[in-house]
């Protein structure tokens, strides 16, 4: 290319050799250091000025075909078919005596041709000149801060854009200019411009199509600026690139497929740069791998353990960029204080006990538009708990009050309603609090935490005509909450009082019952008691309401603390996996719940997310198909249902 001029519609090599070199003299410097600059030109720079651009030419050009001063022989005009006046085949000037030869070969001496043939013969040949070399040409346009010539402009300390530049300029140098953005089709007005740098600038943003109409652009320089973003269509639209270099703008990051429309780009410049490692540089990686672009070395500026690292040798193993979110899904106008899904004939189901509606709700998920609908309601005065329970192809649902007694329901398929079936003893139940129901050796039971000074958490068994008791449990200890856990292929029940430490009962296969087992020692006040399985490791989460929750690890008849949570105000305290994730929920009375992830290789939850669900009082995951909710229903406000997203930090 640098053989060819401007003429032909390419840029001369040592033109933008020059140019870029010189604004390397006016800024900053560029990224081509004065060897290269002195190679490329075949000499180094001497008195300040860049070899290859003359300082006429920078400076102040003349344009091409402008007069010269009077008295140059250059100064008279070509006449058509003839040579230059002052040589013209008919006219020719002697070194002696100054004699001249006419058409007609006469001699005669000029100081005796006649005065006014002199000045008639001059006239002629004046108005032989057509009009436009009767007076020396205009200069092209160019602004006030611009150096321009019939095709080059170099512009320093411009406030904007330049507008008036001269039509056929296919070279633009900018140094030093003084605005911080450039905006949508910036350069739109110069279409022919293939080559473009813009060295040592002010500039902090370049906006999206920013080069817009520049379909001819060959060469793009950004260099030495103070670049804090690239906008991901900034270079949309430059077919033509093949030369583009962002060295030395304090790049930290770079949208993702920001070099997608440069289909022909063959060398790429990135070095200076102050480049994050991190997921949003990712895809920059794999770009590396796949290109035939001519790129050279990168390094990565953060974080730690890749600092000073070659982007290039980075793997993309080594980014950890898959995370999750829980993301608002639904909001339930009602409030409530507890949440359990079920399946009952291949559809899903929502049981939610509203107090203060009086009624347990029966919600199904619409698989169409992926949302709960109301189904179903039972009448419950009071309803702390709604528990359903599907066995033996049959829909139970007992529910808890605190007054007035509690009783079980049955879905009856003949009339599509729930009728009641069965009281519950009042003289046991006085004031129900939890309900958990399980299946042990093919038999289906159900226990009731009662909460009253007077009354006793009970086991229920079913048989064929309903519940019945199987057995009184931990009576006068006014219990909050009972859990059923599966730990070394053993039941047990681990029952919550405000009086004492958790208590473990184990089942006897002997006896058919529940036997006390012991206690999970130095817990006092503990409002609930869950637990959660970590590959082969049983924990358990012990909530309190004044004071620090704890998770603890189970360990045979021993249990090691594992870890302690601020939890001031907390009346539930949920672990629950969604897929592969191991999430806890711990809600707050007085400030937002805190979700945390468990990270297995420190046995430990990490803070993970913050969700606004005023005094909430249950967490349940439902899978919903393809779907992962959250389910959050809350004593005070409305009961939230988010839903769990995947999330990959490297788009």
């Amino acid at each position: 290319m640098g053989a060819m001029g401007a003429r032909d519609g390419r840029v001369p090599r040592a033109a933008w050799m020059g140019a870029r070199c010189a604004a390397g003299t006016a800024g900053r410097g560029t990224s081509w250091g004065g060897q290269r600059c002195s190679a490329e030109l075949g000499e180094p720079p001497r008195g300040g000025v860049t070899p290859g651009v003359s300082p006429q030419v920078l400076r102040t050009p003349r344009a091409a075909g402008a007069a010269t001063p009077a008295g140059n022989p250059e100064f008279f005009p070509q006449l058509p078919g003839t040579a230059a006046l002052g040589a013209s085949p008919g006219i020719k000037q002697g070194s002696g005596q100054g004699v001249m030869e006419l058409r007609r070969g006469r001699r005669m001496p000029r100081e005796q041709l006649p005065a006014r043939l002199l000045l008639l013969l001059l006239a002629v040949a004046w108005l032989w000149l057509p009009a436009e070399g009767r007076r020396p040409p205009r200069p092209p346009p160019c602004p006030p801060s611009c150096s321009c010539t019939r095709d080059t402009a170099f512009c320093v300390d411009s406030k904007a854009v330049p507008k008036n530049l001269p039509p056929e300029v296919i070279s633009l140098t900018m140094v030093n200019a003084a605005f911080t953005e450039i905006r949508e089709a910036a350069f739109a007005h110069i279409p022919s411009l293939q080559f473009l740098l813009l060295n040592s600038n002010k500039f902090t943003l370049i906006g999206d199509n920013a080069f817009a109409g520049l379909s001819h652009l060959q060469y793009l320089f950004i260099e030495n600026n103070d670049i804090q973003a690239l906008s991901k269509a900034t270079f949309r639209g430059l077919k033509s690139l093949t030369h583009l270099s962002l060295a030395n703008n304090n790049l930290q990051t770079l949208p993702r497929d920001l070099f997608k429309p440069l289909d022909i780009l063959s060398d790429l410049d990135l070095r200076g740069n102050s480049l994050a490692c991190d997921c949003k540089i990712k895809w920059l990686v794999e770009w590396l791998e796949s290109t035939n672009t001519t790129v050279p070395a990168v390094f990565c500026s953060s974080p730690g353990q890749f600092e000073g690292q070659r982007i290039r040798d980075l793997a993309l193993g080594d980014f950890q960029c898959i995370t999750t979110d829980f993301v608002m899904h639904q909001v339930l106008p009602f409030q409530a204080v507890s949440a359990e899904p079920f399946t009952y004939a291949s559809d899903l189901y929502v049981a939610l006990a509203q107090p203060s509606a009086s009624s347990c709700s029966i919600l199904k998920w619409d698989y169409v538009e992926r949302k709960l609908r109301d189904f179903d309601r039972i009448p419950a005065h009071s309803a702390v708990h709604c528990k359903p329970i599907v066995a033996q192809e049959q829909l139970y649902v007992v529910v808890a009050q605190l007054f007035g007694g509690s009783y079980i329901y049955r879905w009856d398929t003949a009339v599509d309603k729930f009728i009641k079936i069965q009281d519950i003893d009042s003289q046991k139940i006085r004031k129900p609090n939890d309900i958990e129901a399980f299946q042990i050796e093919g038999d289906w039971y159900f226990v009731i935490a009662d909460s009253s000074k007077a009354g006793s958490t009970s086991l229920y068994r079913l048989n064929q005509n309903g519940f019945y008791s199987h057995q009184a449990l931990h009576a006068w200890h006014r219990d909050t909450d009972v859990e059923y856990v599966e730990n070394d292929g053993k039941p047990r029940l681990i029952i919550s009082s405000s009086s004492q430490a958790p208590v473990i009962y184990q089942w006897s296969r002997a006896q058919k019952q529940f036997v006390p087992q012991g206690e999970v020692g130095e817990m006092l006040d503990v409002q609930m008691v869950k637990h959660f399985r970590a590959k082969r490791e049983q924990f358990l989460c012990l909530s309190r309401y004044i004071g620090d929750s704890k998770v603890v690890g189970w360990e045979g008849q021993r249990f090691v603390e594992v870890q302690t949570l601020p939890s001031r105000g907390s009346m539930v305290m949920q672990p629950f996996a969604v897929g592969q994730r191991q999430y806890l929920a711990l809600g707050s009375d007085f400030s937002f719940t805190h979700v945390y992830l468990w990270e297995e290789e420190k046995q430990k939850f990490a803070k993970f997310q913050e969700l606004s669900v005023q005094a909430p009082r249950a967490f349940r995951a439902v899978p919903a198909a393809d779907v992962q909710l959250l389910l959050a229903p809350s004593f005070k406000a409305n009961t939230l249902v988010y839903r769990h997203v995947v999330v990959d930090l490297s788009l």
